[in-house]
């Protein structure tokens, strides 16, 4: 299975549960890999075959910076959902790290895999 990986995506939203959190956008930082056989894209040199990341990203970015989610995971279906739109993606990895959400870690983070 080959990968397409989209790194320290740096995006701005509503999220969370409490009050202080809903009154302002707060930063995230996404990571993707998308997952699928892009092998004829090598082959021919052609975007055919793969799946085109700059639609993805730009895609992500309307996604993201327009919602207004209260959990992390809810975020996370919802850009899945997306990236599996795309005929050519069969899987997607995706992390998502709010900076600044804990006491003394740098981040919290989720991490989830969705297929078709």
């Amino acid at each position: 299975m080959d990968k397409i990986l989209i790194r320290n995506l740096e995006l701005r939203t509503i999220i969370g549960l409490y009050e202080r959190e809903r009154t302002a956008k707060q930063a995230l930082i996404l990571n993707l890999e998308l997952r699928g056989d892009f092998s004829r894209a090598g082959k021919t040199d052609s975007l055919e075959g793969s799946v085109n990341y700059r639609e993805v990203e730009e895609q992500v970015i309307a996604l993201v910076e327009n919602s207004s989610f209260h959990l992390l995971e809810a975020l996370g279906e919802a850009v899945a959902a997306l990236c599996l739109s795309f005929p050519e993606v069969v899987s997607v990895k995706i992390t998502l790290d709010k900076p600044g959400a804990a006491l003394r870690a740098d981040s919290i983070a989720l991490e989830i895999e969705r297929s078709r």
